[in-house]
């Protein structure tokens, strides 16, 4: 690992604590991040995802894992991104209950295959909600090796689904499977092989993240591309759309 990476090591978990919710922003209609302060900070590695468990009053528990959004330079705190879900457990209280300075019981982060470690260069597929840990590798990389070669290609619905959207810069592509906003010039519809052939990393490693749907097709995608399985690294969210 390039020692701008400040390495860290992959561990066990720390136990459940309490962290303090510090800021809330709404990146799009049913789209949040929370910014969480915690007691018992470890440093994580881009793509490593926290537990986030919710107790009722009679005893009952619901638990979801999230992906930590945020680098892991923001020593103390994590951004958890979360996707309302209609059917959800913890989502909905999140979105319409949780305020600023409320505290949320978290564990993590978790080891997972699916983190950047300074590989380079990097092609980082995204659907939907599937953006947060490519941001958390993109925000990172932002920081530590802006020279590195990487690019984010970000699939969504409409102008109206973009998380983000005021980080989206030159090292990222957006494509509008649905309705693309007014005045856009840009790519429309799937992601396909020119998208990919533009990117013009396929001699790195690929992170691909989103529904089962998304993630196969991009795979299919980026292995008629070039990239060979072992640098093709998957992460499978529910359905985003």
């Amino acid at each position: 690992m390039p020692a701008q990476m400040s390495p860290v090591e992959q561990r066990a978990p720390g136990r459940w604590q309490l962290g303090t919710v510090t800021s809330i922003k709404e990146e799009t209609p049913r789209v949040k991040s929370f910014r969480i302060k915690l007691p018992m900070w470890m440093p994580h590695l881009p793509g490593q995802h926290y537990d986030v468990r919710l107790t009722a009053p009679d005893g009952y528990r619901a638990q979801r894992s999230y992906s930590i959004a945020s680098s892991p330079l923001d020593e103390g705190e994590i951004e958890l991104t979360m996707d309302r879900l209609e059917d959800g457990e913890v989502s909905p209280y999140f979105h319409d209950v949780v305020v600023e300075g409320d505290e949320v019981e978290v564990r993590g982060p978790f080891t997972s295959y699916f983190v950047w470690r300074g590989e380079r260069p990097v092609l980082l597929v995204g659907g939907g909600s599937g953006v947060v840990p490519l941001m958390a590798i993109l925000r990172h990389r932002r920081r530590t090796m802006p020279e590195l070669p990487m690019r984010l290609v970000y699939s969504v619905r409409n102008a109206d689904d973009v998380i983000y959207k005021d980080e989206l810069g030159d090292d990222a592509v957006l494509t509008f499977t649905r309705e693309p906003p007014e005045g856009w010039s840009g790519h429309t519809g799937r992601i396909d092989g020119g998208l990919v052939d533009h990117a013009d990393l396929d001699s790195g490693t690929a992170f691909v993240c989103g529904s089962n749907g998304f993630v196969e097709a991009a795979t299919d995608l980026l292995l008629g591309a070039g990239f060979s399985p072992e640098r093709i690294r998957t992460e499978r969210f529910g359905p985003t759309g």
